[in-house]
């Protein structure tokens, strides 16, 4: 077969309309097999000619799209010195933008012999079960697709799942339900439109393997965490099953999202990959350079693991670097997206051991022109030794705020703790990022994720329950911070679900009314629920997927309602932190908390653990920053009380010069208030037990 010397980038397999240049990196490669795969899956294999600078490629001129290949790297196997290149084993371009199949799981996919152990080298051909890269067709009509750039603060972030969202939806057809092109029917995209959320968090889509354990069990990988490639969409999620039809069908699901209003985010996880630690598969870096993308202990057999889940890629090296950017910078250019949520975020920003805030990985985030310009969410900790890391990621970062989660449940189910803390999570978190230099949006607050309890789960179960994991009910978080209410699981007694209904209407109410940005665990707005499992990764099943057949309409009206009234007030989606300061000419302040008794919060009012009650005065004329126009931004006052006490309690309303009439719109004991209820300054209001009331000032 022809071929020409090429060039050495880009990396990975572009095709320039006439033919295609292969070109993949590798320090430790002797020899480099390109691997191609005709329509009856018979292999030729053809030597890469040049390296240059590492890079292995070569440009064939008669390979056009749809064309199915791999790699065989000859190198040495020397696995007690890091290396464990096997040219007996089908190897996955890193830089593939489609990939076809998945891996059958088979002893010929590891690179050792079973029965000697690690150490032995199998020379077992991996092809038969190996997926195959295809050279994709880069061209797509994105005429009229445009980035949105919808502002941090007026965002509205919904997480949710390809396959799951659509899997059951009546008006998706079913060959299109669990696929990218479901997400883009009218009947989706309505109902995120009526919601009124700004953007979807999708869980992982970059190419996934579903683990033999797993699949020994007759289990799935359902959430994705297991990625091998960074630049192809999982192609499960297509509905059509030829090679590489994943890329075009995805990039019609972004358009959808654009032309409706709506970000699409990604769920990104390069933090470690499918292959696992010394006992785990070949599969794609492991055969190409083992030592170089991963990070190995001093015992260079073995790997290290801040991520639980056998490796960790090696960020302190330039090529990894490079493929991280390289693939962030393409999902962004080429196929659009607006943003990612990286998982186990501190695991990128270790360099040695300890996580480093100005990590080499950072440093290219902040100067790079594309990636620094779209949304950046960092899941602020790993597994390792100091991977707590809320509040020290850089000024470009948002970060899911753990911390505002534990807060809020611990709140509302009536722990002991300081009405400080509650306080400074409903306004932002201005103790974890103010002091770097970040505005109220740097914190996504969230009540529940994928990871854990369904809010209505949250309010229904005090224990989890993962029977149907097979893992003995060992796996997923114990200590999950929910109050089941009276009963654990479903409950006849109706009293049991008038508090449930309220607790989640209290949830809802806070996370949506919080200064900071919400994110709403997608399904929590119809009442979703996963039997109590809080870990269910491997479910891929009615207990993951949603339930469109049970809609709690009531819950999802109260959610709608809730969003439009964010969207409505921009005194609850400030850009910049109370200040605490008084309007000019009064002694009104833009924020001030209140007793029970109406009364200005004392310092020894904040420390009282036991307290469950307080209210705040949220000042519609100080918001600091102007409308895009420069115009100044003005809203009206609210007054809102919390009562998370178990009783009801009697509460007393400032007096009139922080406002004489107030009218009462929300109570979540009852929900909203469709007649006028009118309140005088001074004025006594009951509350009910756990329960939140929002007044607005009547001027």
């Amino acid at each position: 077969m022809k071929i020409w010397p090429g060039h050495p980038y880009p990396l990975g397999a572009v095709f320039d309309g006439a033919g295609t240049n292969f070109s993949l990196f590798s320090e430790i490669a002797e020899r480099v097999e390109l691997c191609l795969f005709d329509e009856d899956d018979q292999e030729t294999r053809v030597d890469l000619p040049e390296v240059t600078g590492y890079c292995w490629h070569g440009y064939l001129p008669t390979i056009q799209p749809g064309q199915r290949y791999g790699y065989r790297v000859h190198g040495p196997w020397d696995p007690a010195g890091g290396h464990r290149c096997n040219p007996a084993k089908l190897l996955i371009d890193p830089y593939a933008k489609a990939i076809d199949g998945q891996v059958r799981w088979d002893e010929a996919v590891f690179p050792y012999r079973f029965d000697e152990g690690p150490d032995e080298r199998s020379d077992s051909d991996s092809a038969p079960f190996m997926p195959r890269c295809v050279v994709h067709q880069p061209h797509f009509d994105w005429k009229g697709d445009r980035r949105l750039q919808i502002p941090w603060h007026e965002t509205i972030i919904y997480e949710t799942h390809v396959k799951g969202l659509t899997a059951d939806h009546p008006d998706v057809p079913p060959e299109l339900r669990g696929t990218y092109a479901g997400l883009a029917q009218p009947a989706i995209m309505d109902y995120f439109k009526a919601l009124g959320v700004t953007a979807v968090e999708l869980m992982p889509i970059h190419y996934f393997i579903h683990d033999k354990h797993l699949v020994d069990r007759d289990l799935r990988n359902y959430w994705g965490y297991n990625s091998i490639g960074f630049f192809a969409p999982h192609g499960e999620y297509a509905s059509e099953a030829l090679p590489g039809a994943a890329v075009a069908e995805f990039k019609q699901m972004v358009k959808a999202f654009h032309q409706a209003g709506i970000e699409v985010i990604l769920d990104v996880v390069y933090n470690h990959t499918a292959e696992g630690n010394h006992l785990g598969p070949m599969l794609c870096f492991k055969g190409i350079d083992n030592a170089y993308y991963y990070r190995l202990t001093d015992d260079q057999s073995y790997y290290m693991d801040y991520t639980g889940t056998g490796n960790s890629m090696h960020m302190r090296n330039p090529h990894v670097l490079q493929l991280l950017m390289d693939s962030l910078r393409y999902w962004v250019l080429e196929m659009h997206v607006d943003g990612f949520r990286f998982d186990l975020a501190s695991t990128l920003a270790r360099e040695l051991h300890d996580v480093d805030r100005l990590s080499a990985f950072f440093d290219l985030i902040q100067q790079d022109p594309v990636i620094s310009q779209v949304k950046l969410i960092a899941e602020p900790w790993d597994v390792g030794e100091g991977g707590y890391q809320v509040g020290n990621f850089p000024p470009v970062w948002t970060e899911w705020n753990g911390k505002y989660r534990d807060c809020v449940r611990d709140f509302w189910r009536g722990e002991d703790q300081t009405l400080a803390e509650f306080a400074a999570r409903f306004t932002g978190s201005s103790d974890l990022y103010e002091n770097t230099s970040r505005l109220p949006y740097a914190s996504i607050n969230f009540i529940t994720a994928h990871d854990g309890f369904t809010l209505n789960d949250l309010v229904s179960y005090n224990e989890k329950h993962n029977a149907a994991n097979g893992e003995d009910n060992n796996d997923g978080e114990s200590h999950n911070r929910s109050w089941n209410c009276g009963a654990e699981g479903p409950a006849d007694d109706p009293e049991i679900g008038r508090l449930r209904n309220r607790q989640k209407r209290n949830f809802l109410a806070v996370l949506l009314l919080s200064q900071g940005v919400p994110m709403l665990l997608g399904g929590d707005e119809t009442g979703r629920t996963q039997g109590g499992n809080n870990n269910a990764y491997c479910q891929d099943n009615e207990i993951s997927w949603y339930d469109w057949a049970h809609i709690d309409e009531d819950l999802l009206g109260f959610c709608q309602r809730l969003i439009r009234y964010r969207k409505d007030h921009p005194v609850f989606r400030r850009r910049r932190w109370f200040q605490g300061l008084s309007i000019h000419g009064s002694d009104v302040e833009d924020i001030a908390w209140f007793t029970l008794e109406g009364e200005q919060m004392a310092e020894e009012d904040w420390e009282t653990g036991f307290a469950k009650s307080l209210g705040v005065f949220l000042n519609g004329e100080t918001i600091p920053n102007p409308n895009p126009r420069g115009e100044p931004v003005e809203d009206d006052h609210f007054y809102i009380i919390f009562n998370a006490h178990h009783e009801p309690l009697d509460f007393k309303l400032p007096s009139a010069e922080w406002g004489e009439r107030w009218v009462k719109e929300l109570d979540t004991a009852a929900g909203w208030v469709e007649t006028e209820e009118m309140f005088e300054a001074g004025d006594p209001m009951s509350v009910e037990s756990r329960s939140l009331v929002v007044l607005r000032h009547e001027s």
